[in-house]
């Protein structure tokens, strides 16, 4: 098994096919973490641990004089609270006699095979194919009787340790979770950089890189989803580390709502880094003998530099994570009718717009907003899921047929978790939305969200929703959420229970979702959130892609789409081509560029069909012919970063190569140009040295190792915001 104890030395081993994480129940029933890093083979790391007198420090009572056994120094796989540790903790709970503490030793663990299940909670999953084996330690503190299991699973061909938590109550009394993290993991030293994600509306997953400092650095969302402005993903890395060199650790969130992660560096330049819900106005009640299931995080390490640790997470989250029959299946390229003509259209216009989008080889046609209600603008209507007949007479079902036989399959938008105060349903139901008593609420958007932790919310949104998808032939689904979660207090709530509201939101929502996402195989669904506001695994595992921003400027999204990759794989980008000068900036692009960055994902349109040119719709028809016989390499491929475009503002780069190598496709955009400028050369990765290949944009055969080392050059005649594409496939 790739999960062992070895009584003898009182250590647990995990083993991937490339990494080894070791852990030893200390002396006094403590368990310390030893390591995470290269496999190694069966050696022993106790020998790590070094104890020593550290003043201020203080001693476990049953430590008696020994003065060198301190929990404020010595690495833990799950921190203690209250008692003799005062760096980031993993839980804090208020006991039944008011006191705030958890002491928590080694009572008992159990090693089986298989992956441990998440009631309620997305989570990887295990394929016939996928060799797994799932360790429990269970840490009891032995005056409350307060127990904190540990789950681990090893993922062991995939080179993935997942982690996660649950809490029971075993005292006679009610305590309060306050704090709980999915994942503590501490290190015996501090020359990393972290690296995370941050950003803002239309311009989401930035990335950021900067070494530990003394002290502790926090990212995370307290907005009732994971958010614009950071993402729940993070690595460790080595100062000297970068794309092909150095040590990195992986820490990715599979969830949804509200998320922190903490890394502290310490008094004696240690590590700590902490992931799990976010602590504030978090607070679950536990009764004697119930118990809290906190969200997964999945581990990734790599030796060999960034590169590789996107690799892992790519292929573990293509094959693990999601379970719509999609995410292993060709998309269909789309067309979306938002930025053509947002709530002013009827079905004579909708129709024109389709039918110009056939003979650019367009294969889905996409209503968004405003089919429904008396949904005019965004002021109104939602939550009322009836087809607004003044725009579409028939009905979606006669847009829908009109649609299909013209070749195309149809798709919707929709928003299931907010309502609108101009509302039917908001009429009916004003305390079906989170809403504070004696204040009036927050808007955004001015709409409201509903109350998802109520059972006969969720009953509404579920049948309102399947009742949609089963009016018409409906093919995909935009799944959207345009504001972020203020005045988090339901009606129907206990006063105890209220700090359960952000998570129980969740909950509900993801209880929705196995009630029509995944009761709905047939349908593509699309998550968005003001486009990537809630693009994390929870999202991933209902939903194949995301819609990766609302900013659909091509230069904005290399940044956007190159900090996504780093985690998320290219199937699940969905990324468009829309008009120019660009909706959000003004920017004008070439349509050229604009296809071969939204190439960089699961490619579609956002424009009006009907107000292009013949020459336009051409280009249209070969972006569109060349992605899909570039489709598996694209979608499947290993991803590999060929510029940074925060440090090199010369060209940006990015490659896909073949599992087996024997096909590759570089794109470019030219970024910053000067005149005159330098003859550079663009460098491939990834390719067989040994192997020889044909470059279609070039005469002549080159080795791969010709291709990696030399590279291939840039033309210099290509100007500003221009791209070229090199495609490269063997002999």
């Amino acid at each position: 098994m790739s999960v062992r104890y070895i009584e003898s030395k009182k250590t647990f081993l995990l083993q991937t096919k490339s990494s080894t994480y070791q852990m030893k129940i200390s002396d006094y029933g403590y368990l310390l973490h030893l390591y995470y890093g290269e496999r190694l083979e069966d050696e022993d790391l106790s020998y790590l641990i070094q104890l020593q007198d550290r003043g201020f420090s203080p001693n476990p009572y049953e430590a008696g004089n020994d003065r060198t056994f301190s929990l404020d120094f010595l690495p833990q796989e799950f921190s203690s609270d209250g008692s003799s540790d005062y760096r980031l903790s993993s839980i804090e709970i208020k006991n039944g006699d008011g006191s705030y503490a958890f002491v928590g030793k080694v009572a008992k663990h159990q090693i089986y095979s298989g992956k441990y299940h998440l009631a309620g909670l997305p989570s990887l999953w295990t394929t016939e194919k996928d060799t797994a084996d799932t360790l429990e330690i269970w840490l009891t503190d032995a005056v409350t009787q307060l127990t904190v299991v540990l789950c681990y699973c090893v993922l062991e061909e995939k080179d993935i340790i997942t982690r996660s938590v649950r809490v029971i109550n075993q005292s006679e009394d009610t305590i309060y979770l306050n704090r709980i993290m999915s994942m503590t993991m501490d290190f015996m030293d501090s020359d990393y950089d972290f690296i995370h994600f941050d950003g803002r509306h239309t311009m989401e997953r930035e990335w950021s890189r900067n070494p530990l400092a003394c002290g502790i650095q926090t990212v995370g969302s307290f907005r009732g989803a994971s958010s614009h402005q950071h993402n729940p993903f993070a690595v460790l890395c080595e100062s000297a580390a970068n794309e092909d060199y150095g040590r990195c650790y992986g820490f990715s969130f599979v969830y949804s709502g509200n998320f922190m992660c903490k890394v502290e560096k310490d008094q004696y330049d240690q590590t700590r880094i902490v992931m799990g819900i976010h602590p504030k106005h978090f607070s679950w009640q536990m009764k004697p003998g119930e118990s809290f299931t906190a969200p997964e995080v999945v581990l990734a390490y790599s030796g060999q530099g960034l590169t590789h640790l996107t690799h892992l997470y790519h292929n573990v989250y293509r094959e693990n994570l999601c379970k719509s029959p999609y995410a292993k299946k060709e998309r269909p390229i789309l067309i979306n009718s938002w930025e053509a003509a947002y709530f002013d259209f009827d079905e004579e216009k909708l129709l024109k717009i389709a039918g110009d989008a056939v003979d650019m080889g367009v294969e889905l046609f996409v209503l968004d907003d405003g089919w429904f209600g008396n949904r005019n603008n965004d002021n109104a209507a939602l939550g009322d899921w009836d087809v607004n007949t003044a725009k579409l007479p028939r009905g979606l079902k006669g847009l829908s047929d009109e649609i299909h036989a013209m070749g195309l399959k149809f798709g919707i938008w929709i928003e299931p978790e907010m309502v609108s105060e101009d509302s039917e349903l908001y009429r009916k139901h004003p305390d079906w939305c989170l809403q504070m008593p004696r204040r009036q609420p927050s808007r955004g958007r001015y709409q409201l969200v509903l109350d998802l932790s109520r059972e006969d919310v969720r009953d509404y949104i579920v049948t309102s929703i399947n009742g949609v998808l089963g009016s018409a032939r409906i093919e995909y689904v935009k799944w959207d959420m345009n504001r972020f979660i203020t005045d988090a207090w339901s009606a129907i709530a206990e006063k105890e229970k209220q700090g359960e509201i952000y998570h129980r939101y969740i909950l509900g929502l993801y209880d929705i979702m196995n009630r029509i996402i995944l009761t709905h195989p047939e349908v593509l669904f699309c998550g968005c959130s003001g486009g990537g506001g809630r693009f994390d695994p929870g999202m991933l595992y209902y939903q194949p892609q995301i819609w990766c921003s609302d900013n659909t400027d091509a230069v904005c999204r290399l940044k956007i789409q190159y900090g996504t990759t780093f985690v998320y794989p290219v199937s699940a980008m969905e990324s468009h081509v829309s008009v120019c000068p660009n909706h959000q900036t003004g920017r004008t692009v070439p349509i050229k560029t604009r296809g071969v960055t939204a190439m960089d994902g699961i490619l579609g349109y956002e424009l009006d069909s009907t107000k292009m040119i013949q020459e336009e719709k051409q280009i249209c028809r070969e972006q569109i012919q060349s992605y899909k016989k570039d489709y598996a390499l694209i979608a499947e491929g290993d991803y590999f970063r060929l510029t940074n475009p925060y440090t090199f503002m010369e060209y940006v780069a990015w490659e896909h190569v073949s599992r087996d190598q024997k096909e590759a496709l570089i794109s470019l955009v030219i970024m910053e140009k000067e005149a005159n400028d330098a003859q550079r050369c663009v460098k491939a990765k990834g390719l067989n040295p040994g192997m020889y290949y044909q470059v279609e944009e070039m005469e002549g055969h080159f080795s791969g190792q010709v291709l990696m080392s030399a590279g291939l050059p840039v033309p210099n005649g290509l100007l500003q915001y221009e791209a070229i594409q090199y495609h490269i496939r063997a002999i």
